[in-house]
């Protein structure tokens, strides 16, 4: 593995989650079969299971989000671990305290994870790094999200929830629809999605929209929303990341909707049992109608479910179980 991404130990175990690209398959279904084992303890069914008590999760975010932050104290509270909140734009970084003093700190308090999100793609491989180097093997850290580049826990559960209600990965057709060029989202699920063998993935949206290199990640790409939503089986909506364009680079949310919003007449083209993800927040009439919002056919809730239960695996696994 290379140095970039320290995920994995000598031995072939989870040691961080920092990015899907480049962990093994066998992984990535270790994850999700160690989560199906915790869907009935999200669903409240078992309260707790004691797997981290005495354990310290700090979560660490220098970007707000209610969200994923609530998502990962609920799955470590339900770990019995001790769960520590830190929303660093409002603390010691703001007072100057660089980002790596403030990790010396934090694991002076003996702190045994880190859940991290950062605005700057890669500040959690530095974080990582520095902690091998200082604390050896006994911290880990898990990217919660670091600029453009990753959100492994969002695009775990975005497999597990394909997985749920499609069975097998090896005989589908998966679009992802949106703003991909900003979006750490698209590219976690990307990774994983031609990681577990899905034999066509397309990418939908505007040329303004879309990266470089998707071709080159086996992505069949579409600027025809209608043409690249036919007979697929899943459906990946994006949110438009608009705090991260810089210039014009859409006319208008009502003409992107237009074009790009799915509606119950472009859904009509999928697979009559495709599903419909999103991972949120929505923006209503501008990348999705409240009808498919709502309808049938998405699995949206279902996601904010089977999140709890991944996150769960993932930091079971780092703890060193399973």
């Amino acid at each position: 593995m290379p140095l970039r991404h320290p995920q994995l130990t000598p031995d072939g175990r989870l040691r961080h989650l920092l990015t899907i690209e480049g962990l093994p398959p066998e992984i990535i279904h270790r994850i999700l079969d160690t989560a199906a084992t915790f869907v009935g303890v999200s669903d409240r069914e078992v309260k707790k299971v004691p797997l981290m008590r005495g354990k310290s999760v700090f979560n660490l975010f220098f970007e707000n989000s209610t969200r994923t932050r609530t998502t990962f104290e609920i799955a470590a509270k339900r770990l019995s671990a001790d769960v520590v909140n830190l929303n660093v734009s409002t603390s010691s970084t703001a007072k100057g305290e660089s980002l790596l003093d403030t990790i010396d700190n934090l694991s002076a308090m003996d702190a045994d994870m880190f859940v991290v999100r950062h605005g700057t793609s890669g500040a959690p491989y530095l974080i990582a790094q520095h902690l091998d180097r200082t604390r050896g093997s006994e911290v880990h850290v898990i990217n919660a999200g670091d600029g453009r580049h990753a959100h492994p826990t969002q695009g775990l559960l975005d497999m597990y929830t394909i997985r749920h209600f499609k069975k097998d990965f090896r005989n589908l057709t998966v679009a992802v629809v949106g703003d991909i060029l900003h979006s750490r989202v698209a590219r976690s699920g990307i990774h994983a999605l031609t990681t577990l063998g899905v034999p066509e993935v397309r990418a939908i949206g505007p040329l303004t929209l879309l990266p470089d290199g998707l071709e080159q990640m086996g992505v069949r790409v579409f600027t025809d929303m209608r043409a690249g939503l036919r007979g697929v089986d899943a459906i990946l909506m994006l949110r438009l990341q608009s705090e991260r364009m810089r210039g014009a680079l859409l006319p208008s949310a009502q003409e992107y909707f237009k074009h790009y919003g799915l509606t119950s007449e472009k859904l009509a083209l999928a697979k009559p049992d495709a599903i419909v993800m999103h991972p949120g927040p929505m923006n209503r009439g501008v990348e999705i109608e409240s009808a498919v919002a709502d309808g049938p056919q998405s699995v949206i809730l279902d996601q904010v479910r089977f999140g709890i239960a991944v996150r769960m695996a993932v930091m079971s696994l780092l703890a060193g179980h399973g």
